[in-house]
């Protein structure tokens, strides 16, 4: 990316230093130890820290100009002809700058959120639609108002399409990036229960996440899962259903899915294959199809986008384990709804005498977590063969799965990771398949690293 200094000194109120029109701005940071070239520093105020304070460390890694709060002292010694940019806010001056700058590349945006899902649908998409054009993604999980202005002013000056992922806490904030994004096209991949506890509900979900059409251009059109009622609008908006029920624009026919592909038909008339895991991840390789459909790929295009996606790690990676063992490190994150839609898929796969599930806590889930957790031991049935939990909600699944454990599904709970992983290993061998999902904070892809090969 590159763009002029003088976008900068429009969004300030003054500035000082030197600077030619002519410089160009290479990268924008806000971490001061990151080396850089030809960057400009945006010093963020935190709760626990104040980037104006580490102005000189950023000037040693690369910065050329910064911006600056009005009122904050400047750092005794600064070069006189360094520039400066002076703003109210360095935050909001960072969403201005990244408003000004997309609008000056111009590229089809898309914008995705939902409860699960996505950082695929946004890895899906972007392998689709590089197949075309030049694209740029959200790196990690920079969704939020820092992360999303950072992933824009990252942008190359000659993108086609950014697709932008954006995350959530509370209501307000995903209208907040949306209106900084202004997509043309913005999908919800579901609604689940992540953040409840802050929501409210479903429903309050649902509504924070339709927060994304605030900011949809006026031709814009809407991608949802069809086959969510909380999500049927009212309106003039363009939406484009995407699911298994009937009434979806792109509906999905015939999924046969083993380990190493997925297969399913779109509208009974095109066959597509998918070498990634789960039913879930069928949905959101629909909307990437839709998505690509509305900017002009034929299905062979996208055929070969979608034989070219590699997920960000730690959802449903498939990882050879010890004696030949299958691994699915699911760690990354989970809620009820994305844990039993994992469940479901380790119980469809075929070739496996062993089905064995290692399953922890999941957070944000409010007043109804030890029901919501429970409710995961409705669908662990046969073909699953072990029930491995860890943590104290965790627990809750395998107490509820005791009480009809019809199956005679071996059942087991731990609190230490070592424990679990000791009690695991002599199970693996080549007819083994094991899932490993929970919250982000239970950190289970260390018990998967200990499992591989």
């Amino acid at each position: 990316m590159s763009f002029n200094i003088q976008i900068v000194n429009e969004i300030s109120i003054k500035s000082q230093g030197n600077f030619s029109e002519k410089m160009l701005i290479e990268q924008v940071f806000i971490d001061s130890r990151i080396e850089v070239e030809n960057g400009l520093f945006v010093p963020i105020v935190g709760e626990r820290f104040d980037g104006h304070s580490f102005l000189e460390t950023a000037i040693k890694q690369g910065a050329i100009a910064s911006l600056w709060e009005e009122g904050k002292e400047l750092p005794e010694g600064l070069d006189e002809n360094f520039p400066i940019f002076y703003v109210n806010s360095t935050l909001k001056a960072l969403e201005q700058l990244a408003k000004k700058y997309l609008r000056q590349v111009g590229p089809k945006v898309i914008g995705v959120t939902g409860s699960n899902g996505k950082t695929s649908t946004k890895d899906i998409i972007d392998a689709v639609l590089s197949t075309t054009f030049k694209t740029h993604k959200t790196a990690g999980n920079y969704n939020n108002h820092i992360g999303l202005p950072l992933t824009i002013l990252a942008m190359p000056n000659d993108c086609e399409v950014a697709i932008l992922e954006m995350g959530m806490n509370n209501f307000g904030e995903i209208s907040f990036l949306s209106k900084i994004a202004e997509p043309d096209i913005a999908i919800i991949t579901n609604i689940g229960e992540s953040h409840i506890e802050q929501l409210g509900s479903r429903a309050g979900i649902s509504k924070a996440k339709l927060e994304i059409i605030d900011g949809l251009r006026e031709d814009g059109i809407l991608i949802i899962d069809g086959d969510e009622p909380l999500l049927k609008l009212n309106g003039n908006i363009k939406t484009v259903n995407c699911g298994y029920d009937d009434h979806n624009n792109f509906k999905i026919f015939d999924v046969n899915q083993t380990a190493d592909v997925t297969s399913f038909i779109i509208n009974q008339q095109f066959q597509f294959t998918l070498r990634l895991l789960g039913k879930h991840n069928i949905k959101n390789s629909t909307y990437a199809i839709a998505a690509g459909k509305y900017l002009g790929l034929n299905e062979h295009t996208i055929q070969i986008g979608l034989d070219n996606c590699v997920l960000t790690g730690m959802r449903m990676e498939k990882v050879q384990g010890q004696n030949g063992a299958t691994i699915i490190n699911d760690a990354y994150n989970s809620s009820p709804t994305s844990m039993k839609a994992a469940i479901e898929t380790i119980k469809q796969l075929d070739g496996f005498n062993k089905r064995i599930l290692v399953l922890g806590d999941m957070y944000e889930l409010g007043k109804d977590e030890h029901a919501l957790h429970r409710s995961v031991a409705t669908v662990i049935s046969k073909p699953i063969t072990h029930l491995f939990t860890i943590g104290a909600r965790g627990k809750w699944i395998a107490e509820a799965l005791l009480e009809h454990n019809n199956d005679k599904i071996e059942i087991s709970s731990y609190s230490t990771k070592e424990e679990l992983t000791e009690k695991l290993l002599p199970l693996l061998d080549n007819g083994s398949i094991v899932l490993i999902k929970a919250s982000r904070g239970m950190k289970l892809e260390t018990i998967a690293k200990n499992l591989y090969s």
